[in-house]
């Protein structure tokens, strides 16, 4: 009887150490998965995205880029460092991404490496369809008192000049952010202050310079006027005119309204038509 016992004992002994062994190798393993990434990761959805480390603030920001125009992005992450990789179509698909993933919990910074694909149009070609568009935008929204400069460098696109409002500059962002062939976009707009006596100002420069006789047909044509910027009393004058005696005009007539400091006369003149040939 007390040798049945005893085989019972050391059956029981055994089979705890058995269990206790298989459980310590279950442990073992689990945890040198986590170590070495053994664990795959969830495959991202054609729409969005792709997560390329553990950390939940690539998860996050990866979730933040769930939508088509973001399909061939990558994100990495490293002590709350984003890194964006990839192609978007258009530039202002780069910057949404970037705007997204900050706001993404424990993000402290994003390294936006995202390129620009789609087409690629040579800078002259490029500089000439902005130009057009830009002369064009907010017309009947005041759009003589927006003087914004364009300039192309290998498909990045930088905006200057002045911009009567904060919606002007952002409407002129806007376009360019959308057009397809634009690989940046540096902003360099000055928005003019908000002045009562500057919209005086404004306004009066306007009426003594459109008002002249021989200016009032740079009216015409909302996209080529003589453009007025104003900022504490300090007018600049842009834009392309006929003549040198159009310019000088101009000049003179801006001048002559009560309360402005300085003219700058930045007009430039056009080129006179080519002669035909006989």
């Amino acid at each position: 009887m007390f040798e049945e016992m005893g085989r019972s004992v050391n059956m029981t002994k055994t089979m705890r150490t058995t269990r206790d062994a298989f459980l310590a190798a279950t442990l073992a393993g689990i945890f040198c998965g986590f170590s070495h990434g053994s664990f795959a990761a969830p495959q991202p959805s054609d729409s969005g995205a792709t997560a390329q480390a553990p950390g939940p603030e690539a998860g996050e920001a990866a979730a933040r880029l769930n939508k088509k125009e973001f399909r061939e992005v990558k994100v990495s992450e490293n002590h709350g460092i984003v890194t964006l990789t990839g192609t978007v179509d258009l530039y202002a698909y780069k910057a949404d991404a970037d705007k997204r993933v900050r706001k993404a919990n424990g993000v402290t910074a994003v390294h936006n490496l995202i390129e620009v694909a789609g087409p690629s149009l040579p800078d002259e070609v490029l500089w000439n369809k902005l130009a057009e568009k830009l002369a064009y935008d907010r017309v009947f929204y005041g759009n003589a008192f927006n003087a914004i400069s364009v300039s192309v460098q290998n498909g990045a696109v930088t905006l200057g000049g002045h911009a009567l409002s904060y919606n002007a500059r952002n409407s002129a962002l806007a376009l360019v952010d959308y057009y397809p062939g634009v690989k940046d976009v540096y902003d360099r707009i000055e928005v003019d202050p908000v002045s009562l006596f500057d919209n005086r100002i404004r306004m009066q420069v306007f009426r003594a310079v459109y008002g002249y006789p021989t200016l009032n047909r740079y009216a015409i044509d909302p996209a080529k006027p003589i453009r007025i910027s104003v900022q504490n009393g300090h007018v600049e004058l842009y834009g392309t005119v006929d003549s040198q005696s159009d310019k000088d005009t101009a000049y003179i007539r801006a001048n002559s309204v009560p309360g402005v400091f300085d003219v700058k006369n930045y007009l430039q003149v056009a080129d006179p038509p080519s002669k035909k040939l006989k």
